[in-house]
């Protein structure tokens, strides 16, 4: 079964070595050379999130057993947390290829939903820690109130994440989040139906998605009339963005994210997002029966 992940980790390695990362103009580095490249680091990293190990200083403790046939040469914790920070456009070059060489990007459906990332649960850390540009008290109705930030995330039937941004929960509220997101990253090649949930409710946020091209697909509030029987919203396909996240938050360790900066925050989420994407891209490639399913990497 180790077969499985070295597999991945060596595809992902061979496509970004050649066609992502060549594209992009490097990044102005300071001090000494790297250990690990950058498309080498995607890969470490990727494996560390599919393997559970949501500690970096006990990850590179067993990655050379685990790992080390693949990548001889590992950093030390400090400057394996630093590169992770330093690359975040690559995250995002690299999430969006991901999405875009699966076959589902071509269909014409997408899932939105936003969800609060917590970064803090005592009044001690809400004022010594670090993450005060990004992270902020907010409620959700699903879960209270919290400390941290809102992610908002635009995804595929079967969960391969197409767009996704992070910003403060009072600043932004999640209908503002979700037209800015799908205004500077647009989640596919033409206009397309959303489906949501009533958090988007309300004629000028449906009226600006319809400027932008893009159709936003709800459940019934209980103020509203009963809709037409082609309008009603399966609710299986509704809940299809809930089962996305709840693997984010427990399967790739999205809840125990560690993050005590704003770099550090995005590093960790786009590294998850990165890692999910990059399992239901395998998984099409080996014609897996089930495309999100994690099993195969995570041992």
């Amino acid at each position: 079964m180790k077969t499985n992940l070295d597999a991945l980790l060596t595809a992902l390695y061979v496509h970004l070595d050649d066609r992502v990362l060549p594209l992009r103009q490097p990044l102005p580095r300071r001090g000494r050379r790297p250990t690990l490249t950058d498309a080498e680091l995607v890969c470490v990293a990727v494996a560390q999130v599919l393997l559970r190990c949501d500690e970096e200083r006990r990850w590179l403790r067993i990655a050379p057993a685990r790992i080390g046939h693949l990548f001889p040469r590992l950093p030390c914790q400090a400057q394996y947390n630093r590169h992770l920070r330093q690359l975040g456009p690559v995250w995002v070059a690299v999430a969006c290829w991901l999405a875009r060489a699966t076959p589902t990007w071509h269909e014409r459906l997408r899932l939105m939903d936003g969800t609060p990332v917590r970064c803090g649960a005592s009044r001690v850390t809400v004022h010594r820690s670090a993450l005060g540009e990004i992270a902020g008290y907010g409620h959700d109705t699903s879960h209270h109130a919290f400390w941290g930030a809102k992610l908002m995330l635009i995804t595929t039937a079967e969960g391969t994440v197409t767009a996704f941004s992070l910003a403060h929960p009072k600043e932004l509220d999640e209908r503002k989040q979700s037209l800015h997101l799908l205004h500077v990253r647009p989640p596919a090649e033409g206009p397309c139906p959303i489906v949501c949930d009533k958090g988007f409710a309300g004629a000028g946020i449906e009226a600006a998605a319809a400027r932008l091209g893009y159709v936003l697909i709800r459940p019934r509030r209980h103020d509203e009339p009963q809709p037409a029987p082609g309008q009603v919203v399966p609710s299986w396909l509704r809940q299809r963005i809930e089962a996305v996240i709840w693997t984010w938050k427990n399967q790739l360790g999205l809840e125990r994210h560690q993050a005590r900066t704003t770099d550090g925050l995005w590093a960790r989420i786009s590294q998850r997002i990165v890692a999910l994407n990059a399992a239901i891209w395998h998984n099409w490639l080996i014609d897996a029966p089930v495309k999100r399913s994690l099993i195969a990497y995570d041992h």
